[in-house]
C-alpha cells in the first residue's frame, strides 16, 4: 500500500536560534508537503529542550505520533535527521519517516523536466542516500515501482552496494560535465554576440516565473506553489529603449536549502553567478520578506558573489504589491529596499519600471558618441545598429556618409575601434 497522507512535525529546538516564528516554519513545511500533492492530515510543532541522540524527539511525542499514524502515513520531521534517528523513528512509528532535506529532494525530483534537471536531482539524492545506507532511490530499489523517497522502506539491508552508488555518481557527474560544457559554450556565444544577461532570483513562490512570463510572453509554469518550476528557462527580450537582453528564470531558493542540492545544481546556479544583472524578486505580501531576502542573499554569497558584488549587480523587485494593504508593512519594504521597483506581475503593473531599470543599469557604463560611416561600409553600419542604441542618423550626401549619434558601452567602442580603426580614429567624441 502506498502513502496517501502525511503528518508534519516541526521540532522547536531550544538551543537553535530560529530566524522565523515556529508557526511560519510549520506552515512552510506543510506547503512543501502539499507541493508534492500529498494531503496533510495533521501538523504541529513540538518543543525540544534536549534533543535525543536516538530519535531527536522525546518518547512522549513519539507515542503521540504513533497513535495517529498507520502504514499509509508519511511523517515529515521539518529538520535534518541523522541516519540513526530516521531509522529509529521508522521502527518505532512503523511508517515512513523523512526529514526536510529528503522532502525538498522529493519535490525537486518531481519538478525536474529536462535531462539536466533530472541528472542534478539524481546526483543530489544519491549523495544524500550514500551517507545513509537506505535504499530509497528508484533504480536502487527492486521492491518499488514508484520514484523518490515515498514508495516504502524497501530492502533495509545494511550491506548496501556502495560501489553501485559510487558508479552511478561518477556516471552522472560525467554527464553533468557535458551539461556544464554546453552551457559554458552558450554563455561564451552570448558574450561574443554582446547580448547582456539578466537572471531572476528570489525565494520560492515569490513570483519569478509570473514576472518572466509577463516580460517575455513565454508559457513557463506559474502557480501559487513552492518550487512550481525547477529547470532554468531563457528567453531573449527587447527593451523599450531597443536593447536586447537574455532573461533567465532560475530555481527558487528556500531556507535551509540542502547542501546536496546547492552542490548538484552548481551548473544551473552558474547562470546566476555569470549573469550581468540579477533581479531579486521579493514576495512583498510575505510577513517574512526580510528573512526570505536574507536566505537568498546567503545562497548567492555561497556561490561566490560577496556583499559588494551583490549590491552592484542586483535590482530589487517587490512583487505582489497589490496584496499589501498594511501601510506599516509597505513602509518596512520602502525602508529595507529603498530603490526597489514595486510591481504586480500577475496584474502586469509596474513592468515598464522593470524595463527601465534594466536599461538604466546597462546604460550606466555607456556614453553618447558620434561616428561617420561611408555609404559603402554596410558591415560597419549593420554592426552599429546591432551593438548600440541609435539616437539619430544624419546623412551627408555630399560626403557620401551617415553620421550616427548613438549610445554605446566602452567595451563596444573598443571593439568597433579594433575592427574599423580607420573609421574610429579621431571620430569618437563624448557628448
Amino acid at each position: 500500500m502506498g502513502i496517501n497522507h502525511a503528518i508534519v512535525v516541526h521540532p522547536d529546538i531550544r538551543e537553535e536560534a530560529a530566524s522565523r516564528p515556529v508557526e511560519m516554519m510549520l506552515a512552510e513545511a506543510v506547503g512543501l508537503v502539499e507541493a508534492i500533492g500529498l494531503p496533510v492530515e495533521n501538523s504541529y510543532s513540538v518543543r525540544i529542550n534536549t534533543p535525543r541522540a536516538a530519535t531527536l524527539i522525546g518518547a512522549g511525542v513519539v507515542e503521540r505520533i504513533h497513535d495517529e499514524v498507520n502504514e499509509d502515513t508519511l511523517v515529515v520531521i521539518n529538520t535534518s535527521l541523522s541516519p540513526v534517528q530516521q531509522r529509529n523513528l521508522e521502527q518505532q512509528l512503523e511508517c515512513k519517516v523523512i526529514d526536510r532535506t529528503a522532502l525538498i529532494l522529493e519535490i525537486f525530483g518531481e519538478r525536474a523536466s529536462t535531462n539536466a534537471g533530472r541528472l542534478q536531482v539524481e546526483l543530489a539524492a544519491l549523495t544524500f542516500q550514500r551517507s545513509r545506507l537506505v535504499r530509497s532511490w528508484t533504480h536502487l530499489e527492486r521492491q518499488r515501482g514508484g520514484g523518490g523517497f515515498l514508495g516504502g522502506p524497501g530492502e533495509r539491508q545494511i550491506e548496501l552496494d556502495r560501489r553501485m552508488l559510487d558508479d552511478q555518481i561518477i556516471k552522472i557527474k560525467a554527464e553533468l560535465d557535458e551539461v556544464v560544457r554546453t552551457r559554458t559554450i552558450q554563455r561564451q556565444n552570448r558574450r561574443r554576440n554582446e547580448t547582456p544577461s539578466v537572471a531572476l532570483v528570489g525565494y520560492t513562490n515569490a513570483g519569478k516565473s509570473t514576472l518572466f512570463n509577463a516580460l517575455t510572453g513565454a508559457g513557463v509554469l506559474s502557480k501559487d506553489m513552492l518550487f512550481a518550476t525547477l529547470d532554468p528557462t531563457m528567453r531573449g527580450i527587447k527593451l523599450a529603449a531597443g536593447r536586447t537582453v537574455i532573461l533567465a528564470d532560475t530555481v527558487g531558493f528556500i531556507s535551509q536549502l540542502p547542501t546536496e542540492l546547492v552542490e548538484a545544481f552548481k551548473s544551473t546556479l552558474e547562470e546566476v553567478v555569470e549573469a550581468d544583472l540579477l533581479l531579486h524578486v521579493h514576495d512583498a505580501s510575505s510577513p517574512m520578506v526580510l528573512e526570505e531576502a536574507q536566505d537568498v542573499f546567503d545562497v548567492i554569497k555561497s556561490l561566490g558573489l560577496d556583499e559588494n558584488e551583490q549590491q552592484r549587480r542586483i535590482i530589487h523587485v517587490c512583487n505582489k504589491i497589490d496584496q499589501v494593504t498594511d501601510m506599516e508593512h509597505f513602509k518596512l519594504l520602502s525602508k529595507r529596499f529603498p530603490k526597489a521597483v514595486m510591481i504586480s506581475a500577475l496584474e502586469k503593473t509596474g513592468l515598464d519600471q522593470v524595463d527601465n531599470s534594466i536599461d538604466a543599469f546597462f546604460s550606466a557604463e555607456e556614453k553618447q558618441v558620434m561616428i561617420k560611416v561611408p555609404y559603402t561600409m554596410g558591415d560597419a553600419r549593420s554592426w552599429l545598429f546591432s551593438h548600440g542604441q541609435i539616437i539619430s542618423v544624419n546623412e551627408d550626401a555630399e560626403a557620401a556618409t551617415e553620421c550616427f549619434h548613438m549610445i554605446m558601452s566602452d567595451a563596444n567602442i573598443a571593439r568597433f575601434s579594433s575592427r574599423w580603426p580607420e573609421l574610429a580614429e579621431d571620430q569618437f567624441a563624448s557628448k
